[in-house]
């Protein structure tokens, strides 16, 4: 966990100070805590990370379960070779958790990094989405939810992209991954 604590520090520190905050305890999670993880190592130590969390989620009026991708990183030396591998690395995971997709949101900045990704055809961008979550710490002066315009991308599993419920909004029914 410290190893993953500092990788994540060191990952998403530049993105802003604030998103290397939740690490800085030791902690290798941010929201909800990952169900599996694919992590990469190489001579230098951790190169990447994605994690999972089954959950449901509820698109537009359709209760679905996922299995949420999240807490994504790839050491900046490595940046632009790892989001496929460690989908591909995650995919048996994926089938044997039996999920009809696999869902995970980035923010717009990462739009170029996950087109190219998509052209493979195993995921999908779906626009015109906002995500509502839970925030991980409540603090009474403040709200307890917050909804984001992120892109958010759908992995067709055990179901074809067609199936995928179709509104504008998303609510993660719990804290970020």
């Amino acid at each position: 966990s410290a190893e993953l604590s500092e990788f994540f520090r060191a990952t998403y520190g530049p993105t802003g100070e604030f998103n290397a905050k939740p690490f800085e305890t030791g902690r290798s999670w941010a929201g909800a805590r990952p169900e599996r993880r694919a992590i990469a190592y190489d001579s230098k130590g951790i190169a990447s990370h994605m994690g999972l969390l089954r959950r449901f989620i509820k698109v537009g009026d359709t209760d679905l379960l996922v299995a949420e991708l999240g807490l994504y990183g790839v050491r900046p030396d490595l940046e632009g070779l790892g989001i496929a591998h460690s989908i591909r690395a995650l995919a048996p995971a994926l089938q044997e958790l039996a999920v009809p997709f696999a869902f995970g949101t980035v923010r717009h900045a990462m739009r170029n990094h996950v087109e190219r990704f998509c052209r493979d055809g195993i995921s999908n961008i779906v626009t015109g989405v906002r995500v509502r979550s839970t925030l991980p710490d409540v603090l009474p002066d403040m709200p307890s939810t917050r909804t984001e315009d992120v892109l958010v991308l759908v992995f067709p599993i055990g179901r074809p992209m067609s199936e995928w419920p179709s509104g504008s909004l998303i609510e993660r029914n719990g804290c970020e991954l």
